[in-house]
C-alpha cells in the first residue's frame, strides 16, 4: 500500500541539497514566511495562482490554523512578480480553497468544491467567470457519475486549455489514498461525460497517480506518481497522448533530477511557451515551502503552440464586449475548444500547430462572424493578434420583409440585397427532409422566380444554438439544399439559386428563450439579382 499523503493540497515538494535541480526562486513578493504551494500559471505566463497555508489572513484561519487560501501575483512590465494578493470571495470561501486551472485569457477559474449560485453544496468542481464587478458566483460543473466515482480521501482536477476536457485524480474506493487519473469531456448540453480511466499505460494498481497537467499542445501530460523507477517518494512523469481515445499513451518517462528529488514532487505547471515549469520547493525557502521555476530541457518540453489574443468588439459602436468565443478545425468545423472574453473584450486561446482553425465569437442578438487562421505548418511558439467583430441584429445591413408582403407578379421597389423571410418551410426535428406542408410556400417562391426570370437568390437555412456548432452547420446546409432541390424540380435553373447553411451563426433573436430560438430556426432567401 501507498504511504499516507498527509494533506491533499500542500504536501511539500522538497528539493534535496544534493539534487541537481536549478531552481529560480520567485522572490519575496510571491513567497512569504508561510507555505506556498500548488502553483497554477496562466498560458501567457503573466498570472500565477497558488495556495498559501496557515496565513492568519486566510478566510477560515480562526477555525483552522492550517486553512488554505488562494493568492495570486502578476508579472509587471519589467518582468518581475508583483506583491502577492489574497484572492477575493467567492474564490476563497472554504477551509481548503484551491484553483485547479486558469483559462489562457485569465477569464475563467476552475476551483475546488461544488457550488450552486455561490453556495457550497459538496464535493466537486466549479467555474468562476470574470465580470465587470469581479468574479461571478461559482457554478458547479455537472459531471455525470462524479459523486459515485470519487470516493477518495483527497482528489483534484485540471481543465485543458480547450475548455472542454477535464482530467481528474480520484479513487473509486472509499477513503482511499491511492488515486488513478480519469478524463471527462464537455457535451453539447453543457454536461460532462462520466469520468473514464486513462488506462493501464498511465494508471497502476498498487501506486498513486495524482496532479495531472495537460500542456497547451493537448498531447503532452505531466503527472505525479510513486510508481517504481522514481528518484524518491513521488516524482513528476511525462507522457504523450497517442490518439483521441484518451486511453493510449506513450510509456511515462521520469522527468529526472533536474526537477525530481528524493522527496515528494507534484503539482507541475507550465505556460503555453513551455520553457519554464513552476514548482513548490523548500530550497532556499523563506517559509516552509516557496514557489520557484525551472527551465526545461528540449526533451522535457511539449510541442509548440500559438497563443492567439485580441478583443471582441461591437462592429457598429466599436465598443469592446463580452462574448463566447469558439475555435473549430476546418474543413469539417470540428469543435476544438471554447473561451470567453472579459467585459473589456479581451480573449486568449492556445492553438496547436497542424490545423486550420475558424475563430468565431457569439453573443445573443448579434450575428456571429468567422475568421480563419491557417496553422498547418509547424513552427516556433508565437503570439498572434486577431480582433473579432460582432454585428448587432438591430443594425443588420437590411431589414427583412416577409414573403407574404410581396406580390407574386413582381418585385416592385425591392432591391438586390433584400432578405425575404418565409413562414412555413418546415422540417422534422433534426432532419433535412421537407415536410409536405412546406410545398405551398416554396411553390410561391418558384412562381416569383418564373415571373421574374432574371431573379437570382441565395437560399439560406438557420438553426438555434441547441446542438453542436458543427451539427447545426451541417443540418442547415442540408436543409438549404433540400429547399433548393425542390425549386429546381419546379423548373428553376440551377445557376439562379445558391444554397447555404449558416447554422447558429446568424440569429435574429435571443437564444435564451423558446420564442427566440423558434425565430432563429428559419429558411429565408436573399435577392442577389433582380
Amino acid at each position: 500500500m501507498k504511504k499516507l499523503v498527509l494533506h491533499a493540497l500542500v504536501t511539500m515538494i522538497v528539493v534535496n541539497s544534493t539534487a541537481q535541480t536549478t531552481l529560480e526562486n520567485l522572490g519575496t513578493k510571491v513567497n512569504s514566511s508561510y507555505s506556498e504551494a500548488r502553483p497554477t500559471i496562466s498560458a501567457d505566463g503573466k498570472t500565477l495562482y497558488f495556495i498559501v497555508e496557515g496565513n492568519p489572513k486566510n478566510t477560515m484561519y480562526k477555525d483552522d490554523k492550517e486553512a488554505q487560501d488562494v493568492w495570486f501575483s502578476t508579472l509587471d512590465e519589467t518582468g518581475n512578480w508583483t506583491q502577492a494578493q489574497q484572492a477575493p470571495a467567492p474564490i476563497n470561501s472554504l477551509s481548503d480553497n484551491a484553483v485547479f486551472w486558469v483559462s489562457p485569457d485569465g477569464n475563467r477559474l476552475l476551483i475546488r468544491g461544488a457550488f450552486e449560485n455561490g453556495k457550497y453544496v459538496g464535493r466537486g468542481l466549479s467555474l468562476c467567470n470574470k465580470t465587470e464587478s469581479g468574479w461571478s458566483a461559482p457554478q458547479r460543473l455537472k459531471i455525470k457519475g462524479y459523486n459515485t466515482l470519487s470516493l477518495d480521501k483527497y482528489s483534484g482536477a485540471f481543465m485543458a486549455n480547450d475548455g472542454k476536457t477535464l482530467l481528474f485524480y480520484l479513487s473509486e474506493e472509499r477513503n482511499s489514498f491511492i488515486n488513478d487519473l480519469y478524463v471527462s469531456t464537455l457535451e453539447e448540453n453543457d454536461e460532462w461525460t462520466m469520468p473514464k480511466s486513462l488506462g493501464a499505460d498511465i494508471n497502476t494498481y498498487d501506486y498513486d497517480e495524482i496532479s495531472p497537467f495537460l500542456a497547451a499542445d493537448g498531447v503532452t501530460m505531466y503527472f505525479s506518481s510513486d510508481r517504481p523507477g522514481g528518484l524518491g517518494d513521488y516524482d513528476i512523469w511525462m507522457t504523450k497522448r497517442l490518439d483521441n481515445s484518451w486511453t493510449k499513451w506513450s510509456q511515462p518517462v521520469n522527468m529526472g533530477d533536474s526537477i525530481n528529488t528524493p522527496k515528494w514532487d507534484a503539482y507541475f505547471s507550465l505556460d503555453a511557451e513551455g520553457v519554464y515549469a513552476y514548482v513548490s520547493t523548500t530550497q532556499n525557502a523563506t517559509g516552509g515551502t516557496d514557489l520557484a521555476r525551472v527551465k526545461l530541457s528540449e526533451s522535457q518540453k511539449p510541442k509548440t503552440v500559438v497563443l492567439v489574443y485580441g478583443r471582441i468588439y461591437n462592429a457598429i459602436t466599436k465598443e469592446p464586449m463580452s462574448a463566447n468565443m469558439f475555435y473549430d478545425k476546418v474543413p469539417g468545423e470540428t469543435s476544438e475548444g471554447n473561451a470567453i472574453s472579459n467585459p473589456d473584450g479581451n480573449y486568449k486561446v492556445t492553438l496547436p500547430y497542424g490545423k486550420t482553425y475558424s475563430l468565431r465569437a457569439s453573443a445573443d442578438n448579434y450575428f456571429s462572424l468567422i475568421d480563419t487562421l491557417d496553422l498547418n505548418e509547424p513552427g516556433l511558439y508565437k503570439e498572434i493578434h486577431r480582433d473579432l467583430y460582432l454585428y448587432p441584429i438591430a443594425n443588420a445591413n437590411t431589414e427583412r420583409i416577409n414573403l407574404d408582403s410581396i406580390s407574386d407578379d413582381g418585385l416592385g421597389d425591392i432591391l438586390p440585397g433584400q432578405i425575404v423571410s418565409t413562414n412555413n418551410i418546415l422540417f422534422d426535428f433534426s432532419k433535412s427532409i421537407l415536410r409536405s406542408d412546406s410545398y405551398k410556400e416554396l411553390d410561391r417562391v418558384a412562381k416569383m422566380m418564373k415571373v421574374n426570370p432574371e431573379m437570382e437568390i441565395e437560399l439560406s437555412a438557420h438553426t438555434d444554438k441547441i446542438g453542436g456548432y458543427s451539427d447545426n452547420l451541417r443540418l442547415s446546409n442540408d436543409r438549404a439544399n433540400a429547399a433548393r432541390q425542390y425549386l429546381l424540380s419546379k423548373g428553376i435553373q440551377e445557376n439562379r439559386i445558391i444554397a447555404k447553411g449558416y447554422g447558429e451563426t446568424m440569429p435574429v433573436a435571443s437564444n435564451s428563450t423558446d420564442d427566440g430560438r423558434q425565430q432563429n430556426r428559419r429558411v429565408e432567401f436573399k435577392i442577389l439579382k433582380k
